[in-house]
């Protein structure tokens, strides 16, 4: 039970790496609070966790919009008391390169990757602050460490994630709130599912990655875990690379 007596709230939570991330915390012990645009994905997430003996409450989340993280973080607070760990987990992938992007798909993949970190960050630290501190896990990617030829916006806005994390980190470890950020390689969810089902785009990611598969939500969901939970404590600023060895090569 790492994560016994905490409330987590996880964007994004509906569907795939959020959703794993949601079931492993029940199992772990936590009380969780899952958002997302997607009501009826989400609403099954929360039936089916309660009905196997689990706390969790599903709660319509748009991370773009200030006024929509101010209440699921009040909303968070009604019903468990408190606020422990945020993983701000929602995004989207967009495959273009500079020329072919344009200026509303540039916002649209910044809005949601990087101003809805920052907002969920900015809405739950108040939160955290009153009960002596928390966990702030976001997820960036492998595309906020190195380059790529056809994911312009999405790596901009995932390098935005990392840069975030370390200066969030920064200012509130005094305070007792660590922020973190997991970096996943190639990970099959349905925000993948196109990317993935290119039989070149497949094929090339299984011969150059050194452990020959792609990733699954529960790979991450477990790296997730260690960040959100005390064993952490001493970790802050922090990079977690989950790619099958990707990078290092």
């Amino acid at each position: 039970m790492r994560l016994d007596d905490k409330v987590a709230l996880i964007s994004g939570g509906a569907r795939g790496m959020g959703a794993a991330e949601a079931q492993l915390f029940i199992n772990e012990g936590a009380k969780v609070v899952i958002g997302d645009i997607l009501e009826e994905e989400g609403q099954q997430i929360e039936a089916m966790i309660n009905e196997s003996g689990g706390e969790c409450l599903f709660a319509y989340l748009d991370v773009t919009n200030e006024a929509s993280w101010n209440e699921i973080v009040n909303t968070t607070i009604n019903k468990f008391g408190k606020l422990d760990i945020l993983v701000n987990n929602a995004g989207i992938f967009r495959t273009f390169g500079i020329e072919d992007t344009t200026s509303d798909s540039w916002d649209q993949v910044m809005d949601i990757n990087a101003k809805g970190v920052f907002l969920g960050t900015k809405a739950v630290i108040p939160e955290m602050r009153k009960t002596g501190g928390g966990s702030i896990v976001n997820i960036s990617s492998i595309a906020g460490l190195v380059g790529s030829p056809y994911s312009s916006a999405y790596n901009a806005s995932k390098g935005a994630v990392r840069l975030l994390t370390k200066s969030t980190a920064i200012q509130y470890a005094k305070e007792g709130i660590r922020a973190n950020s997991v970096h996943p390689g190639v990970i099959e969810t349905d925000m993948t599912r196109e990317a993935i089902n290119d039989e070149d785009f497949h094929k090339f990611r299984l011969a150059t990655n050194p452990i020959r598969r792609l990733g699954q939500p529960q790979d991450v969901a477990f790296g997730v875990l260690y960040l959100a939970s005390d064993e952490s404590s001493f970790v802050t600023g922090s990079e977690l690379v989950i790619d099958g060895g990707w990078t290092a090569q």
